[in-house]
């Protein structure tokens, strides 16, 4: 049975990726691999990228 992939997007806030291993290309090609479960940023302003680190609660990320 194929490994599920599961993608929840919360509102004004992260996205939420649960796999058994997640693999992340970064844009400089390194590849960046977590277990079970992450947590992405969508509002651009984490200083943690691309994972979320709760900045769109300060800078009122809507969408």
């Amino acid at each position: 049975m194929p490994n599920r992939v599961k993608v929840k997007i919360h509102k004004n806030a992260s996205a939420k990726i649960e796999a058994d291993i997640i693999e992340i290309e970064l844009p400089d090609g390194t590849i960046v691999e977590k277990e079970g479960k992450a947590f992405i940023c969508r509002c651009g302003k984490s200083t943690k990228q691309p994972f979320c680190d709760g900045t769109h609660k300060e800078c009122a990320f809507e969408e």
